[in-house]
């Protein structure tokens, strides 16, 4: 593994840090808090932010347009095959996306309504008998379950660990991980490293371990984003993710892995500094799905239809927050 490279990381300007602590997004305040400026959890100041996360902000809105019931979809499902199908689809607008969203926001099974939607999860989705569960499906949306749920609070649950035991079973002979069965791994399937990256150190076991070993060589060997022809979607930056790749998300779930220090990095991080504005933050550059016209249907042929937390093409919030994590990562690798 090549090891220790040298970069030099710009730190964040004093008008940022404000800026990422203004009150109005708490989840954005509660982690520059914890990641970037070391407060503790139990710091009052973390606490203040973390309780105001289902309150005010982005998670306050998403959990406003919620169904009692814990759904987002427009109509109760009758049987439990709809349930099973209205929980993923249509795509990014039913319950699997907005849930995404609120376990990266922060938010845990202690908030009820957040325990709603998981138990839907459980009830339709992760039956251990059942024909409608996600034991055997892509991993791609296995691993967004997972990572969810961990995350969530229920990464001790039998139900999940069967779900990275499918991952763990799903790893490719080059080390990456493929929607498609019986296809060599690609850099767009990157929601199993994801899922063993929201998992706590002393919850990974040797198979767990060696699995994020073989997928960050993966990674690493490809620097983050060669593979195949130049793929200009992969160099803009996206929130939500849903699904897909970009070189941000490599940056991100690679240096929560411990690989801060690796020098194949480098032209990754390269990419993410050019982007940096003079003042200091990144933009989201583009929506979900950023891609071409022909992938812009779900599986029933219906237009897919992406959302934002913020508007495009302005500074966000979420994508500096995540940069700047990045940035930090390394720094203290380095």
């Amino acid at each position: 593994m090549s090891r220790s490279h040298r970069l030099s990381v710009p730190a964040p300007g004093p008008a940022v840090i404000d800026w990422l602590l203004e009150p109005d997004q708490p989840s954005v305040r509660r982690y520059t808090l914890t990641d970037l400026l070391d407060r503790g959890e139990s710091d009052p100041e973390v606490g203040r932010a973390r309780a105001r996360i289902g309150r005010i902000g982005w998670a306050a809105e998403l959990l406003g347009r919620q169904r009692a019931a814990g759904y987002w979809e427009a109509r109760e499902p009758k049987t439990i095959r709809t349930w099973a199908r209205f929980l993923q689809f249509p795509l990014f607008r039913s319950t699997m996306w907005p849930a995404l969203v609120l376990a990266d926001l922060g938010l845990t099974a202690s908030e009820p309504r957040v325990r709603k939607t998981a138990e839907q999860i459980f009830d339709y989705k992760l039956r251990l008998s059942s024909p409608f569960n996600f034991f055997t499906e892509e991993v791609c949306a296995v691993g967004n379950v997972a990572r969810m749920l961990t995350r969530f609070g229920y990464g001790d649950d039998r139900r999940v660990r069967k779900l990275f035991d499918w991952m763990l079973e799903d790893q490719r002979a080059n080390g990456g991980w493929n929607c498609a069965p019986d296809a060599p791994g690609t850099l767009d399937c990157w929601e199993a490293l994801a899922a063993f990256a929201a998992l706590p150190k002393s919850k990974r076991p040797a198979k767990v371990q060696s699995a994020i070993e073989r997928g960050a060589e993966f990674y690493l060997e490809r620097r983050l984003f060669r593979e195949g022809r130049p793929y200009a979607p992969w160099l803009r930056f996206h929130y939500p993710t849903h699904y897909f790749y970009d070189v941000l998300v490599g940056l991100d779930v690679l240096t929560a892995l411990g690989y801060g220090d690796d020098r194949r990095l480098r032209p990754a991080l390269d990419v993410l500094l050019r982007k940096r504005r003079s003042d200091g933050t990144w933009v989201l550059d583009r929506m979900q799905p950023d891609v071409g016209p022909e992938l812009r249907k779900d599986y029933g042929g219906h237009e897919i239809k992406g959302w934002t937390l913020e508007p495009v093409g302005r500074p966000s919030k979420w994508i500096t927050l995540t940069a700047l994590r990045v940035l930090r990562r390394v720094g203290e690798a380095s």
